[in-house]
């Protein structure tokens, strides 16, 4: 007979084999450990004849084969010796504080310091409207816009980095062999293949640093926001060595005749960082969406200007809001054991094309904390908002009435919590990856001095689209890494008195020559540099192998002085001009 089905014992929950079959099973696994135990014991005999067998190949080897494998063994101790050595040097320039780090998971990462560039030429929006034949007040209340950083001819997304990270290693005292990783944010194609981030290695090769991690992230104004978690990641993790993170967001953004030119705007941003930082990443509260929409793209690879519809990009940032805000909402609740509301953030930072839709994206928190839980809100606020509690989200995009009375009802908060992140978003423009970071940096520059143990949410949003809202938590730190101290180092109302402003007949002038020179080669710019300040980039020559050359603005017309941490790093010559006739173009 064929043996029994096993059968289930609900008491004990085992099952109970049929007896014969229970004996075929431990014969089988008997003669599966004998087999194992004795391949185990040949390939133990096999390893110790063949190590007889070299030791006696060994003692019959003529002296020149050994004198070789000396020399050979000799060597490889020396390159042992050199790497130690490295090691060594590296260790000594990691802070203190961080060696401890690297021996647990590194705690409070976040930006320990940033520096900020943009072009010194600019444009009034008002002096705009009137050349552009536009109503009063379009640009300035429209938009809520009051100024246009732009690029001069001899100025670009590369020097503007260049300038900033090197701004900002010298400013902080940092050795570039102290950089471990390098991300850079920019949708502004400068080589479809070529990264961003190569052109600022010209700045680590020259201290003998190529062991930098990192490239480029691109997709539109998000790409600034990638590259920072991308670093707070790193720092995080396991291959982390106990060196900085630095990040840079740069872009201009310039947009073809027509209404969205005034919504342009240009700027670089270096943010450095690492663990135990005054701006500490809350990690756990961070909320994404992405989705695919063709809100804004830039398909024309021979054109600058992208292809925008803007009451399209206008909804899908707002409902980019909402999914990432309810998700937000959602992580603290679960972390904290509390709902959120806007109530419990200091401030709000939001990537910001222009100015109106910041104002339009915080009355819309406001909304959406009064649908999740309206009975808090005080009586003249409950009558405002209730007659919009029944629309559906589509409807709430589209109605100005919803729009205005959420207007009303935040503004005594916008003052409080927004107010303070829009100066350079309104003088500078639309940065692209570098804006919601300029925000975050007004807010420093604002309220450095009463920032500690408050917290800002920021919102990151970039076309097509990719958007994030996370959190940051100001804390005391040390001297350099203090919110004092990155106030001092940007420097934000020096660099916005000293810009020269540029009439709108020349913007458009400038823009024409972009126009022209975009994807061209073969060119040698004016090199006029009497409107950047000293120890600026800018670009000299592309030559007809598409080749682009910076040079550094020196103090009437030498060049920049060593700095004390590494001489070696000095620029005496122009960044990447390997070409000996380009070796005298360090200018004034």
């Amino acid at each position: 007979m064929r043996p029994k089905s096993p059968e289930r014992n609900t008491s004990c929950s085992r099952w109970i084999f049929n007896g014969r079959r229970m004996t075929s099973n431990i014969a089988r696994t008997t003669v599966v450990i004998r087999t194992f135990i004795h391949l185990l014991i040949c390939s133990l005999i096999g390893r110790i004849r063949n190590k007889g067998k070299s030791d006696s190949q060994e003692s019959v080897k003529t002296p020149r084969i050994r004198r070789c494998s000396e020399r050979e063994r000799e060597r490889e101790r020396e390159r042992e010796r050199e790497e130690e050595e490295e090691q060594k040097i590296v260790l000594r320039l990691i802070p203190r504080g961080f060696q401890r780090e690297m021996d647990s998971q590194a705690k409070g990462v976040g930006i320990l310091a940033m520096d900020i560039y943009f072009p010194p030429t600019c444009v009034q929006q008002d002096a705009l409207e009137d050349h552009d034949g536009v109503s009063k007040g379009k640009y300035t209340i429209g938009l809520g816009q009051d100024c246009m950083a732009f690029c001069s001819e001899v100025e670009d997304v590369i020097s503007m980095s260049l300038t900033v990270v090197t701004s900002l290693l010298e400013k902080y005292g940092i050795n570039p062999k102290q950089i471990g990783r390098l991300e850079v944010g920019s949708e502004t194609v400068i080589d479809k293949s070529k990264s961003i981030k190569t052109w600022l290695m010209e700045i680590f090769e020259e201290c003998g640093n190529t062991d930098i991690e990192g490239v480029d992230s691109t997709n539109a104004c998000y790409g600034g926001t990638a590259a920072l978690f991308n670093c707070i990641n790193w720092v995080e993790s396991s291959s982390w060595d106990g060196r900085y993170g630095l990040v840079v967001c740069t872009d201009s953004a310039v947009y073809a005749e027509g209404p969205a030119r005034p919504t342009g705007g240009a700027a670089a941003i270096a943010m450095l960082v690492g663990p135990n930082a005054p701006i500490a990443l809350e990690g756990k509260f961070r909320a994404t969406h992405m989705s695919h929409v063709y809100d804004f793209y830039k398909p024309n690879l021979a054109s600058e200007y992208p292809i925008v519809d803007g009451k399209l990009s206008q909804t899908c940032y707002l409902m980019a809001l909402d999914t990432c805000y309810n998700r937000f909402c959602s992580k603290f609740d679960k972390a904290e054991g509390k709902p959120f509301t806007i109530t419990d953030a200091d401030y709000f930072v939001f990537h910001s094309p222009y100015n109106k839709l910041v104002q339009k994206s915080f009355a819309r928190l406001y909304y959406n904390d009064f649908l999740r839980n309206s009975s808090t809100f005080e009586n003249d606020v409950r009558e405002k908002l209730e007659p919009f509690s029944t629309l559906t989200v589509n409807e709430s995009y589209q109605s100005r009435d919803l729009e205005k009375a959420s207007h009303q009802v935040a503004k005594r908060l916008y003052d409080a919590k927004v107010q303070p992140s829009i100066l350079l978003p309104k003088q500078v423009g639309n940065m692209y990856t570098a804006s919601i970071y300029a925000a975050f940096a007004s807010v420093i520059h604002n309220e450095h001095s009463t920032l500690g143990g408050q917290r800002a949410v920021m919102f990151s949003y970039g076309s097509g689209l990719a958007s994030s809202i996370f959190s940051f938590k100001f804390q005391n730190c040390q001297h350099p890494f203090t919110l004092s101290n990155i106030a001092s180092v940007l420097n934000i109302s020096s660099k916005l008195e000293s810009r020269h402003v540029i009439s709108p007949e020349k913007f458009i002038e400038t823009l024409k020559l972009m126009e022209h020179r975009y994807g061209a080669k073969g060119f040698v710019t004016s090199k006029d540099t009497s409107l950047l300040s000293p120890g600026t980039f800018y670009l000299t020559e592309v030559d007809n192998m598409y080749r682009r050359f910076y040079a550094k603005k020196g103090m009437s017309g030498t060049a920049p002085a060593e700095t004390s941490w590494a001489a070696s790093w000095a620029v005496s010559q122009p960044y990447l001009s390997h070409v000996p006739r380009m070796s005298k173009q360090n200018e004034e």
